[in-house]
Protein backbone atom coordinates (compact mmCIF):
# COMPACT_ATOMS: atom_id res chain seq x y z
CA UNK A 1 0.00 0.00 0.00
CA UNK A 2 1.28 3.21 -0.80
CA UNK A 3 1.97 5.59 1.82
CA UNK A 4 -0.93 8.12 2.62
CA UNK A 5 1.17 11.33 2.11
CA UNK A 6 2.05 10.57 -1.74
CA UNK A 7 5.05 12.19 -2.96
CA UNK A 8 5.12 14.46 -0.49
CA UNK A 9 6.15 12.31 2.32
CA UNK A 10 9.63 13.16 1.96
CA UNK A 11 9.05 16.84 2.46
CA UNK A 12 7.62 16.12 5.89
CA UNK A 13 10.81 15.15 7.02
CA UNK A 14 12.75 17.70 5.15
CA UNK A 15 10.71 20.31 7.01
CA UNK A 16 10.72 18.42 10.35
CA UNK A 17 14.53 18.81 9.88
CA UNK A 18 14.29 22.37 9.17
CA UNK A 19 12.31 23.37 12.47
CA UNK A 20 14.78 20.90 14.63
CA UNK A 21 17.75 22.95 12.99
CA UNK A 22 16.25 26.31 13.68
CA UNK A 23 14.96 25.17 17.37
CA UNK A 24 18.80 23.71 17.66
CA UNK A 25 20.49 27.06 16.74
CA UNK A 26 18.19 28.84 19.25
CA UNK A 27 19.41 26.16 21.90
CA UNK A 28 22.87 26.68 21.04
CA UNK A 29 22.72 30.67 21.13
CA UNK A 30 20.71 30.33 24.48
CA UNK A 31 23.66 28.05 25.63
CA UNK A 32 26.61 30.60 24.61
CA UNK A 33 25.39 33.41 26.63
CA UNK A 34 23.67 31.71 29.91
CA UNK A 35 25.72 28.65 30.12
CA UNK A 36 22.58 26.15 29.42
CA UNK A 37 20.38 25.20 26.87
CA UNK A 38 16.90 26.34 25.84
CA UNK A 39 15.46 23.14 26.54
CA UNK A 40 16.40 19.29 27.72
CA UNK A 41 15.05 17.51 24.91
CA UNK A 42 12.85 17.01 21.68
CA UNK A 43 11.01 14.50 20.91
CA UNK A 44 10.30 14.15 17.05
CA UNK A 45 8.39 12.20 14.37
CA UNK A 46 6.17 12.35 11.27
CA UNK A 47 2.72 10.27 11.75
CA UNK A 48 3.14 6.94 10.60
CA UNK A 49 0.66 5.72 7.97
CA UNK A 50 -1.12 3.47 10.23
CA UNK A 51 -1.96 6.06 12.63
CA UNK A 52 -2.84 8.87 10.07
CA UNK A 53 -5.35 6.47 7.88
CA UNK A 54 -7.36 5.36 11.73
CA UNK A 55 -7.27 9.19 12.11
CA UNK A 56 -9.00 10.04 8.97
CA UNK A 57 -11.43 7.46 9.25
CA UNK A 58 -12.37 8.28 12.50
CA UNK A 59 -12.88 11.94 10.99
CA UNK A 60 -15.40 10.53 8.23
CA UNK A 61 -12.31 11.88 5.63
CA UNK A 62 -10.87 9.71 2.59
CA UNK A 63 -7.28 9.00 3.03
CA UNK A 64 -5.60 11.31 0.52
CA UNK A 65 -2.59 13.48 0.80
CA UNK A 66 -4.80 16.94 0.80
CA UNK A 67 -6.69 15.47 4.34
CA UNK A 68 -3.59 13.84 6.05
CA UNK A 69 -1.45 17.14 5.57
CA UNK A 70 -3.76 19.92 5.37
CA UNK A 71 -6.86 18.83 7.04
CA UNK A 72 -5.22 17.07 10.30
CA UNK A 73 -2.34 18.93 10.68
CA UNK A 74 -0.30 17.00 12.59
CA UNK A 75 1.71 15.25 10.21
CA UNK A 76 4.63 16.70 11.51
CA UNK A 77 4.62 16.59 15.66
CA UNK A 78 7.80 17.68 17.95
CA UNK A 79 7.28 17.59 22.05
CA UNK A 80 9.72 19.98 23.43
CA UNK A 81 10.53 19.18 27.04
CA UNK A 82 12.36 22.13 29.30
CA UNK A 83 13.36 21.94 32.84
CA UNK A 84 11.89 24.88 34.06
CA UNK A 85 8.55 26.90 33.01
CA UNK A 86 9.79 29.82 31.74
CA UNK A 87 12.18 28.53 29.37
CA UNK A 88 8.67 26.70 27.74
CA UNK A 89 7.37 29.86 27.64
CA UNK A 90 10.87 31.78 26.20
CA UNK A 91 10.72 28.58 23.30
CA UNK A 92 6.96 29.19 22.60
CA UNK A 93 8.67 32.73 21.73
CA UNK A 94 11.31 31.52 19.88
CA UNK A 95 9.09 29.27 17.49
CA UNK A 96 7.24 32.60 17.20
CA UNK A 97 9.69 34.34 15.90
CA UNK A 98 10.91 31.49 13.07
CA UNK A 99 11.23 32.86 9.49
CA UNK A 100 7.84 31.51 7.10
CA UNK A 101 6.23 30.17 10.36
CA UNK A 102 2.95 31.50 11.72
CA UNK A 103 1.13 29.96 14.55
CA UNK A 104 -2.56 29.09 14.01
CA UNK A 105 -3.70 27.73 17.13
CA UNK A 106 -2.21 27.22 20.27
CA UNK A 107 -3.67 26.37 23.72
CA UNK A 108 -1.96 27.29 26.84
CA UNK A 109 -2.74 24.12 29.54
CA UNK A 110 0.13 24.99 31.75
CA UNK A 111 -2.06 28.02 33.07
CA UNK A 112 -5.25 26.98 32.45
CA UNK A 113 -4.68 22.84 32.96
CA UNK A 114 -7.49 20.43 31.54
CA UNK A 115 -9.60 18.76 34.28
CA UNK A 116 -7.62 15.87 34.69
CA UNK A 117 -4.44 17.71 35.63
CA UNK A 118 -2.96 17.35 32.17
CA UNK A 119 -0.30 20.20 31.92
CA UNK A 120 0.99 21.67 28.23
CA UNK A 121 1.75 24.26 25.59
CA UNK A 122 -0.22 23.25 22.28
CA UNK A 123 0.67 25.28 19.24
CA UNK A 124 -0.14 24.13 15.44
CA UNK A 125 2.40 26.13 13.05
CA UNK A 126 1.77 26.93 9.44
CA UNK A 127 4.79 26.27 7.20
CA UNK A 128 5.29 28.27 3.98
CA UNK A 129 8.07 25.71 2.40
CA UNK A 130 9.89 25.86 -1.33
CA UNK A 131 8.56 22.35 -1.55
CA UNK A 132 5.01 22.17 -3.49
CA UNK A 133 1.80 20.88 -1.44
CA UNK A 134 -0.57 18.55 -2.33
CA UNK A 135 -3.14 21.41 -2.58
CA UNK A 136 -0.86 22.67 -5.61
CA UNK A 137 0.03 25.76 -3.38
CA UNK A 138 4.05 26.66 -4.52
CA UNK A 139 5.34 27.91 -2.32
CA UNK A 140 3.89 24.86 -0.19
CA UNK A 141 2.25 25.11 2.96
CA UNK A 142 2.24 22.58 5.51
CA UNK A 143 1.64 22.21 9.37
CA UNK A 144 3.32 20.94 12.57
CA UNK A 145 1.67 20.09 15.78
CA UNK A 146 3.94 21.62 18.63
CA UNK A 147 3.58 20.06 22.40
CA UNK A 148 6.12 22.21 25.37
CA UNK A 149 6.16 20.64 28.55
CA UNK A 150 8.22 20.28 31.73
CA UNK A 151 10.26 17.51 32.34
CA UNK A 152 7.28 17.31 35.40
CA UNK A 153 4.59 17.74 33.12
CA UNK A 154 5.71 15.15 30.63
CA UNK A 155 6.40 12.63 33.25
CA UNK A 156 2.88 13.05 34.50
CA UNK A 157 1.83 12.45 30.88
CA UNK A 158 3.49 9.31 30.12
CA UNK A 159 2.32 7.61 33.58
CA UNK A 160 -1.24 8.37 33.25
CA UNK A 161 -1.57 7.21 29.23
CA UNK A 162 -0.01 3.82 30.62
CA UNK A 163 -2.16 3.69 33.75
CA UNK A 164 -5.16 4.87 31.60
CA UNK A 165 -5.26 3.51 28.36
CA UNK A 166 -3.06 0.20 29.41
CA UNK A 167 -4.41 -1.80 31.97
CA UNK A 168 -8.43 -3.25 32.41
CA UNK A 169 -9.43 -0.49 35.44
CA UNK A 170 -12.52 -1.47 37.59
CA UNK A 171 -12.47 1.56 39.28
CA UNK A 172 -11.57 4.98 36.55
CA UNK A 173 -13.10 7.44 39.40
CA UNK A 174 -10.67 6.94 41.85
CA UNK A 175 -7.61 6.28 39.88
CA UNK A 176 -8.86 9.82 37.88
CA UNK A 177 -9.01 11.70 41.43
CA UNK A 178 -5.53 10.19 42.00
CA UNK A 179 -4.07 10.95 38.48
CA UNK A 180 -5.27 14.65 38.94
CA UNK A 181 -3.90 14.84 42.62
CA UNK A 182 -0.25 13.72 41.22
CA UNK A 183 -0.39 16.75 38.60
CA UNK A 184 -1.52 18.83 41.18
CA UNK A 185 1.68 17.65 43.49
CA UNK A 186 3.76 18.06 40.24
CA UNK A 187 3.11 21.49 39.40
CA UNK A 188 3.78 22.89 42.61
CA UNK A 189 7.05 21.33 42.39
CA UNK A 190 7.53 23.58 38.93
CA UNK A 191 6.50 26.38 40.57
CA UNK A 192 8.72 25.62 43.67
CA UNK A 193 11.67 24.79 41.27
CA UNK A 194 11.16 27.91 38.92
CA UNK A 195 11.61 29.96 42.54
CA UNK A 196 14.40 28.65 43.27
CA UNK A 197 15.85 29.04 40.14
CA UNK A 198 14.97 32.92 40.28
CA UNK A 199 16.46 33.27 43.63
CA UNK A 200 19.94 31.52 42.36
CA UNK A 201 19.79 33.71 39.00
CA UNK A 202 19.24 36.78 41.76
CA UNK A 203 22.23 35.22 43.67
CA UNK A 204 20.72 35.61 46.85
Amino acid sequence: MASIYGEYENNLYRIMDGILGSLNKFAEREAERTGRALFDHINHRVKSDESMRGKLELRGLDPTPVNAIHEMKDAIGLRIVCLFVDEVYETVKKLKEMENVTVIQEKDYITNSKPNGYRSYHMILEITTEFPDPAGNNPGIYYAEVQLRTIAMDTWAQLEHEINYKQDISNRELLAKELKRCADDLAGCDISMQTLRNIAKQGI
